[in-house]
C-alpha cells in the first residue's frame, strides 16, 4: 500500500474516532468524561465536556475533509489538542476516578501511554508524503 493511501486511511480513521468521541461527550458518555476534567479547570465540568466534545467533532471533521493545503496544519492542531487534554487523563489517574471501564490504577496508568500515540498518529497521518 502506498504511503499516501495509508496516511489517508489513518487520517480519516482518526478523524472518525474524534467525531465519535465528540458525539459521545454530548450524549451517552457525558458523565464519564466529567470524571476526567481536572479540578483546576475554571469551568463547570459539564461545560468543559461539552466544549471539548464540540472541539473534537470539529477537529475530526477537519481531519476527514482536510484538503492537501491544510491537512498538515490540522494534524498539528489535533496533536496539540491531544496534548492539551492529557492533564485530564492524569487527573483521572491521580484522583482514582472510574470511567470508561478504567476502574483500577493499573488500567488508568496504562491509558496514559496512549495519548502520545494519538499525537504521533495525528502528525504522521497528515505530514507531507515523501
Amino acid at each position: 500500500m502506498k504511503t499516501e493511501t495509508l496516511q489517508n486511511v489513518a487520517r480519516i480513521g482518526l478523524g472518525s474516532m474524534l467525531v465519535f468521541a465528540g458525539v459521545s461527550h454530548l450524549t451517552f458518555a457525558r458523565k464519564d468524561f466529567q470524571a476526567q476534567v481536572p479540578d483546576f479547570v475554571p469551568l463547570e465540568k459539564d461545560d468543559t465536556v461539552v466544549y471539548s466534545g464540540l472541539a473534537e467533532i470539529a477537529l475530526g471533521a477537519s481531519l476527514i475533509f482536510a484538503g492537501e493545503k491544510r491537512k498538515e496544519a490540522i494534524g498539528k492542531i489535533a496533536a496539540s489538542f491531544f496534548a492539551a487534554v492529557f492533564p485530564g487523563n492524569i487527573s483521572q489517574y491521580t484522583n482514582e476516578r472510574d470511567a470508561f471501564g478504567l476502574d483500577t490504577d493499573k488500567k488508568r496508568f496504562t491509558r496514559l501511554f496512549f495519548q502520545p500515540v494519538l499525537m504521533y498518529w495525528a502528525l504522521k497521518s497528515t505530514e507531507k508524503s515523501k
